[in-house]
């Protein structure tokens, strides 16, 4: 149970650190400040920590917002999850199919199954595509189109990645920028994927592989929710103090001095101000900038205004069939659904499932906050799901007996024509504030994993013990995490 602060008087929070958000960013932060000796307030305004990597639990099923693969290149965010979850981190081995077509494709590609689920001449004009984009390349990649295309040619973008890209983000490929593939598919191309698939096992495992192509993983035992569980455990026994159902309303700043001097929550009807010397934040930036007081400048508040968020929602359902399908995760590259990805949790561990005869599955839709989607009522969003993997043929509706909804703002920081512009205006602006850093995923308004998100909240430590680390850095470059060095 985390303990709230009302009692507590000005004098006892002065020497901690305040951090806002308990996800992935925020409470490493808090873990290594921990180890260091450092106590931490930690504000989260949900009754669960993790973030966006919680886990939920439906009547003992399991689920989490999305799938979360615990692995990395970042030897120190290994060695935390190691840490802190030992023997229940499980070890898995990855299967994810495309459903495309009323058919399925192994991802990474398998170079028999593709060429017999697209024909020989599709694949013939694929390779042709291909060849055409190597020698008549787009030599500015501004958008996404421009960069898949470069990499893949414009037939396989057109087969594979538009659609279900489009379905993620809700705004045409063209509108969004080519960072963002950069991020999270950096180092894929046709020719790197096809030379995996013709690579030894042996060889696949390597650590140096495209993060896209692993094909084994570890995961908690109860979904990545434990880990994080477990974190916020260790550091409140050690002095921190964790506070749910927190929400920041006010940031209060001193514009002479530069420094944020306190924080106003509202939790439980009441106000409370934290006060501390060094804060972290992993809130969206746009919220951030709308909080503080008194008001930053017109221009950066317009910035601020105009960062987006795509919303994400999941449906469980609970399955009276004891195996369903083989993959982890399925994407659905077919315009006749709405549902973009398939999660299936008992595949990612047996545990997540409170009765072996039974499964679980996360069916994950992309939305806006507001729209027609996240507006349903929880119980059509269920008939939704049943109607649609029944359409694709993956579950007989029969056959699903329960389910419930999870909806999750804010889940994906907006990679628009604008968003560069706007960001660049905000962060020369907070550079000025010299007792606040931005951390993790929306924090800095980029598509991190979690262990990019954890290690901007090490480098954010360190930065407060004298370090100089430019934490928006992070996942810019390719390399940036392997040169960079943590030094406890």
């Amino acid at each position: 149970m985390s303990r709230q602060l009302v009692n507590k008087s000005t004098e006892e929070l002065n020497d901690k650190i305040v951090i806002i958000g308990a996800g992935p960013a925020g409470l490493t932060a808090a873990y290594q400040l921990c180890k260091l000796g450092k106590k931490s307030i930690v504000l989260e305004k949900d009754q669960l920590v993790g973030g966006i990597a919680k886990t939920i639990n439906y009547k003992n099923y399991l689920f989490d917002i999305g799938g979360h693969r615990f692995f990395t290149k970042i030897n120190e965010a290994r060695h935390m999850w190691q840490e802190v979850l030992q023997e229940d981190l499980l070890h898995r081995k990855r299967l994810s199919r495309i459903y495309y077509n009323k058919k399925y494709f192994f991802y990474p590609i398998r170079i028999l199954n593709a060429l017999s689920g697209l024909g020989i001449r599709n694949s013939s004009m694929i390779i042709l595509s291909y060849i055409h984009a190597h020698i008549f390349p787009y030599k500015n990649e501004e958008t996404f189109e421009h960069w898949i295309t470069n990499r893949f040619g414009k037939r396989l973008f057109n087969t594979f990645f538009k659609s279900y890209t489009e379905k993620v983000w809700g705004i045409p490929c063209n509108e969004i920028r080519a960072e963002w593939a950069a991020q999270r598919i950096k180092g894929l191309s046709l020719r790197s994927a096809v030379k995996n698939a013709l690579m030894k096992p042996y060889k696949r495992r390597d650590v140096n592989i495209t993060k896209t192509l692993i094909d084994s993983f570890d995961y908690p035992k109860l979904g990545p929710g434990m880990m994080w569980q477990n974190v916020s455990n260790i550091i409140q026994k050690n002095g921190s103090i964790v506070c749910l159902g927190s929400e920041v309303e006010t940031i209060i700043w001193n514009k002479k001095k530069n420094r944020i001097d306190s924080i106003e929550v509202r939790a439980n009807g009441q106000k409370t101000l934290f006060y501390g010397n060094n804060f972290i934040s992993t809130m969206p930036i746009r919220e951030l900038i709308q909080k503080m007081q008194p008001a930053v400048p017109r221009e950066v508040l317009h910035a601020a205004n105009n960062l987006n968020y795509r919303d994400f929602l999941t449906v469980a359902l609970i399955v009276n069939q004891p195996d369903l399908f083989p993959d982890n995760w399925i994407y659905i590259h077919d315009p006749l659904v709405k549902l973009g990805r398939v999660q299936n949790f008992k595949n990612w561990s047996p545990d997540m499932v409170a009765d072996r005869n039974k499964s679980c599955l996360g069916l994950e839709y992309f939305c806006f906050e507001g729209d027609e989607l996240w507006n349903m009522r929880d119980e059509d969003l269920i008939e939704l799901g049943k109607r649609e993997l029944e359409v694709i043929g993956l579950v007989k509706s029969s056959d699903i007996e329960d389910g419930s909804v999870v909806r999750m703002p804010k889940a994906y920081p907006a990679y628009d024509s604008k968003y560069r512009e706007m960001l660049n205006i905000i962060r020369q602006y907070l550079k000025g504030i010299s007792n606040l850093q931005l951390i993790g995923r929306n924090g800095l308004h980029r598509y991190n994993n979690q262990d990019h998100s954890m290690l901007t909240a090490m480098l954010a430590v360190e930065n407060i013990h004298g370090a100089d680390h430019d934490l928006w850095s992070v996942n810019e470059e390719k390399e940036y995490h392997e040169d960079c060095k943590i030094s406890y």
